[in-house]
């Protein structure tokens, strides 16, 4: 009887826990519809940067300049998709051949699965979620970008990654990128400018204009090689993302 009782408590207390968390979880979930026209606050990964700068006696200090989709260059959304999504205007949300790549890449090296997120779901968790890689996490990612591709135009989604992307050590966003490392605003960008920002994103704390690494400096020529080859992504681009004067 004891034992019972005592698995009873259990029950109902695991119970009352997944409830308050499923609470939590609706009160705090994102709304992604605003973000079809109004541009976000702040980031998750903002934020978490932000904190560990200040923890450490810095400064916290964030550049990050949101721009519309009319002051970043073609060369920019050009280099970032072939370097990070090529297929992100034929898939919704998840690319089934960039799973299947990491996956042959994580069975030859039997490493852990990495490299096969969308600018979509990247977009999701730099707003709302962390780095971790733990189940949870995951699920929630999945959900919103579902949410995200359902509720905003292409366009818009790589208008908003392109802002919210990390291009550097505390540098957020084509249009703070461009003017730290080139002196210029986002939309003059050349084609080398716009594969240097591009090939650092997977890296961005030791990847990016200046660095000198031969890891880096080949990531560079290989976005610029795939950017002449993916010459019909600019067709693509021109289709769906806003237009440009």
């Amino acid at each position: 009887m004891r034992f019972s009782a005592l698995l009873r408590g259990l029950v109902a207390a695991g119970t009352i826990a997944l409830g308050a968390l499923a609470l939590f979880e609706w009160a705090t979930w994102p709304d992604v519809g605003p973000l079809a026209s109004r541009d976000p606050e702040t980031t998750a990964f903002i934020e978490r940067w932000r904190a560990r700068e200040l923890a450490a006696g810095r400064t916290g200090k964030v550049d990050w300049r949101p721009v519309p989709a009319s002051r970043i260059s073609d060369e920019l959304e050009l280099a970032v998709l072939v370097a990070e999504d090529i297929e992100f205007f034929q898939h919704d949300g998840f690319s089934v051949t960039e799973l299947e790549s990491a996956l042959r890449r994580a069975w030859s090296g039997r490493k852990a699965p990495r490299g096969a997120s969308t600018i979509t779901q990247q977009l999701a968790k730099n707003l709302w979620l962390s780095p971790s890689r733990n189940p949870w996490r995951k699920a929630k990612e999945a959900l919103l970008t579902r949410a995200l591709e359902d509720r905003l135009t292409k366009g818009r989604i790589l208008e908003l990654y392109l802002n919210v992307a990390e291009f550097g050590p505390g540098v957020w966003g084509a249009e703070a990128a461009a003017r730290r490392y080139f002196g210029r605003s986002a939309v003059a960008l050349s084609q080398r400018q716009a594969a240097e920002l591009a090939a650092g994103l997977s890296r961005p704390a030791s990847w990016h204009p200046g660095a000198t690494s031969a890891g880096y400096r080949g990531a560079v020529e290989r976005t610029l090689g795939r950017m002449q080859r993916a010459a019909w992504l600019r067709t693509e681009i021109r289709a769906h993302a806003r237009a440009k004067p």
